[in-house]
C-alpha cells in the first residue's frame, strides 16, 4: 500500500466537506419551514444561499487541484441532520423547538469551521495559494452565520423559549 500523504488527506477532507455542504443545502429549506422566528426562517434561507456559492467554490478548488468534484458520504453531517430531524418531530409546535433548530444549525457550522479552518491550512502547506484564498472566503462566511446564529440565540430565540415554558 502506497504511503498516504497531506495531499490526500487534503482531498479527502475536500471531498467530505463538499458532500456536507450539499446536505445542508438541501437540509436548511426544511429548517426555514420548520422554524417559527421569523428572523431564524430569513437566516437559513440567507445560509442556503451562501451554501450554494459555498458549493461553486468548492467546485473551484477541485478545478484548482485537476480533480473532479466528487462526494464522500460525512458521518458526521449525517449525524447532525438526523438530530435536527428528530429536533422538527420531538419539538414540533412547541416554543423550544426554535432553540433546538438554532442549536442544530450551530454544531454545523462548527462543524464547517472547523473542516474550512483545517482545510484552509493544509492548501497554504501544500502551496496551493488559490485554493487557500477560496477556502479562506467560506470560512470567513461560516464564522459571520456562526455569529449571527449565536446573537438571534441570545437577543430573541432562547428567550421566547424560556418565558413560554415558564
Amino acid at each position: 500500500m502506497a504511503e498516504k500523504t497531506l495531499e490526500d488527506l487534503f482531498q479527502d477532507t475536500l471531498r467530505d466537506i463538499y458532500y456536507a455542504e450539499r446536505k445542508i443545502v438541501k437540509t436548511l429549506p426544511k429548517m426555514a419551514r420548520a422554524a417559527q422566528d421569523q428572523k431564524l426562517k430569513d437566516a437559513f434561507t440567507k445560509h442556503k444561499d451562501e451554501t450554494e456559492g459555498q458549493i461553486e467554490r468548492l467546485q473551484q478548488v477541485f478545478d484548482i487541484i485537476g480533480k473532479r468534484a466528487r462526494a464522500k458520504t460525512c458521518a458526521a453531517i449525517e449525524g447532525i441532520v438526523e438530530e435536527g430531524e428528530e429536533i422538527m418531530e420531538e419539538f414540533k409546535g412547541t416554543a423550544a423547538l426554535d432553540a433546538g433548530l438554532l442549536a442544530v444549525a450551530q454544531a454545523v457550522e462548527h462543524y464547517e469551521i472547523s473542516r474550512y479552518g483545517t482545510l484552509r491550512a493544509w492548501a497554504v502547506e501544500l502551496g496551493m495559494k488559490d485554493a487557500a484564498k477560496l477556502l479562506e472566503e467560506t470560512l470567513d462566511e461560516e464564522s459571520k452565520t456562526d455569529e449571527t446564529l449565536s446573537k438571534l440565540a441570545t437577543s430573541a430565540v432562547n428567550l421566547a423559549a424560556q418565558k413560554k415554558a415558564a
